[in-house]
């Protein structure tokens, strides 16, 4: 049913397509195109306007004749940096980019399933439900276009995200809640070889907090990390000021908090042991989500799985994908592989065989609803 060599060409086509977050709009236009030519019409909401973007998030629905709750199939559109001027390169059944950026599977692999799939339906003729599609803008950017969804256009009880890697089978039923975490410490800038005594160093503030954190894996459900830190302007000042952005995840509410607590709690005593004061800013990214076992989603998966000869292999991720927001806004969803590998590299690869094997099982989810 899935034909790996139009998936191929398709897929090459639109890797080359610049679109970085942000900056989707020639993906948008060659998918809305691409959409129509299948008989499908395309909306278009105004998350671009909201977020800053060229491009909102591209919403369709396929009608289907039977009686069974809608589905949802979403994928983003967008890639991270380096992102220009793409040139992937086939060796036998790999695709891989040519070292100079990343390839941009993440997430045309899932864009590719989902437009193969689309046509197996109707070239097959194959009984399904209402079928939504959204293709998002500014995933990469912090799940940016699912936030800004036009929902009013959506009515369905499953949703489908094709924006994993792993085995193909892979499926994640359980990602984490993420704060994002801005802290600015003060301290009081002096002359660093005359009157040292003083000031008080910003930089010394911030050091000896980080030092006493618990950073990186926490526990199996909780991780935590310093990303950024921007400080002083000379050697011969006591820097005034810091700026650190980090951030925390768990698949636990009640562990994020803990964790974020403990964050915090060092720079008090930082700032209590050396003086200065710091600021503590938090913001929820996006929410936890955990798909039980006995669900009706799993049931579908495990009855697609059997179909399509393929081993279900549900697990946790430590990442967050559009598929937390939707969850967050009650539609019951998973994340499935695609196969793509080494993503947010320059050495990011994908198989012909692994992606039109995602298009095969993805055809049998619809038909198992």
């Amino acid at each position: 049913m899935v034909n790996a060599s139009r998936m191929r060409d398709e897929f090459l086509e639109l890797v080359r397509i610049d679109s970085v977050t942000l900056h989707e709009r020639r993906m948008a236009d060659v998918l809305k195109a691409k959409l129509e030519s299948m008989g499908i019409p395309v909306y278009e909401d105004n998350a671009g306007e909201k977020i800053g973007g060229n491009a909102g998030n591209l919403i369709c629905t396929v009608k289907g004749e039977r009686d069974v709750p809608g589905i949802l199939l979403m994928a983003h559109m967008d890639t991270v940096s380096p992102g220009i001027g793409k040139n992937p390169v086939v060796e036998g059944d790999i695709i891989r980019t040519d070292g100079t950026t990343v390839l941009g599977g993440d997430d045309a692999a899932g864009i590719e399933c989902i437009l193969e799939a689309l046509r197996v339906i109707s070239e097959d003729g194959i009984p399904h439900g209402n079928i939504h599609i959204a293709f998002t803008v500014a995933e990469e950017g912090g799940l940016l276009g699912a936030k800004n969804m036009d929902y009013g256009a959506i009515d369905v009880r499953y949703g489908f995200v094709m924006d994993d890697g792993g085995d193909i089978g892979s499926v994640a039923v359980s990602a984490p809640t993420q704060n994002k975490i801005d802290i600015i410490v003060k301290g009081k800038a002096a002359h660093a070889g005359v009157e040292p005594e003083k000031g008080i160093s910003a930089i010394q503030i911030a050091a000896w907090a980080i030092s006493q954190m618990r950073l990186g894996r926490i526990d199996h459900e909780t991780t935590a990390n310093i990303g950024i830190i921007k400080g002083g302007c000379a050697t011969n000042i006591i820097c005034d000021r810091v700026e650190i952005e980090a951030e925390a995840r768990s698949r636990s509410r009640r562990k994020l908090d803990e964790q974020t607590s403990h964050m915090r709690h060092c720079f008090e005593t930082a700032c209590a042991r050396f003086g200065g004061s710091f600021k503590f800013d938090v913001q929820n990214v996006y929410p936890e989500f955990n798909v039980k076992q006995d669900s009706g989603i799993m049931r579908i998966l495990e009855r697609a799985a059997k179909k399509a000869e393929i081993e279900l292999k549900a697990g946790a991720t430590g990442g967050g994908s559009d598929t937390n927001i939707i969850n967050g806004r009650g539609i019951e969803a998973v994340d499935i592989s695609v196969g793509m590998d080494k993503v947010h590299s320059v050495e990011e690869q994908i198989s012909i065989k692994d992606m039109a094997r995602a298009a095969e099982f993805l055809v049998e989810i619809i038909k198992a609803i």
